[in-house]
């Protein structure tokens, strides 16, 4: 049996979660998650789902008490974390209604706890995090999505802003000239932390909407219009990941 965990924020009601999963209330020495650990069967592996944003969707990005969710997937020993991030396509390939497994990120999030290592409870660490992402996870998703023929990208800079507003036209030429692919609120600290935690943590990001300024049409028309397409597509991974697993 397996242990698979999935973060997500905006849409995740779309991931088809069974109305038979079980809450788990979890605490840690960081104070409480965004809310229950969601858990059920599937295929015979043991899946648990966290809403980054709370089961109501009420927790701002920059307000996520990222190290007690973090902490909590820890506890329950998840073998595998798969963040589902909706973000916003700087590319010109990272069209709405993707999916992107970005290998690399670019951090502009300010005021965030962003470490378990602060001092307090433990040791001073300094982790590598060259590659941000779990490689070997990543793999098996890039695999996995190419047999499923989905539509994605199997690389990408993901740039994470501080939020809860979205950005100018001008950040985003900003953050282009960084390199940077898509723009989301939630993709940090939650990887460095996964990374002090040593899971086998990797990103799906779905690209919902053109970012400000690269667009034809309104940034919020674009997300209800892809918003859903983009999660039926992540459903499909995670079902073929346990298939597989």
């Amino acid at each position: 049996m397996g242990r698979i965990a999935i973060i997500a924020g905006t849409g995740f009601r779309a991931l088809n979660i069974p109305d038979a999963a079980q809450p788990i209330e979890a605490s840690t020495p960081f104070g409480q998650p965004s809310g229950p650990i969601l858990r059920w069967m599937n295929l015979g592996h043991e899946v648990l789902f966290l809403a980054r944003h709370g089961l109501d969707g009420s927790v701002p990005p920059h307000k996520v008490n990222y190290r007690a969710n973090l902490w909590a997937i820890h506890q329950a020993q998840a073998q595998y974390v798969l963040a589902v991030n909706t973000v916003g396509g700087i590319a010109s390939d990272a069209e709405p209604g993707m999916l992107v497994i970005p290998d690399q990120l670019v951090d502009y999030t300010w005021g965030r706890p962003q470490t378990f290592f602060d001092g307090d409870k433990d040791t001073l660490t300094h982790i590598e995090f060259t590659l941000p992402y779990c490689e070997s996870f990543r793999q098996r998703l890039i695999k996995l999505a190419g047999d499923l023929k989905l539509q994605f990208l199997a690389s990408g800079t993901h740039a994470v802003t501080q939020g809860p507003r979205l950005e100018t036209a001008a950040e985003i030429n900003r953050l282009k000239r960084d390199g940077c692919d898509l723009v989301g609120m939630t993709g940090m600290p939650e990887a460095a932390l996964a990374r002090e935690l040593e899971l086998s943590y990797a990103c799906c990001a779905v690209v919902v909407n053109r970012a400000a300024g690269t667009g034809d049409v309104g940034i919020y028309a674009e997300i209800d219009q892809y918003l859903d397409q983009g999660m039926d597509q992540v459903s499909r991974l995670v079902s073929g990941f346990l298939e597989a697993f």
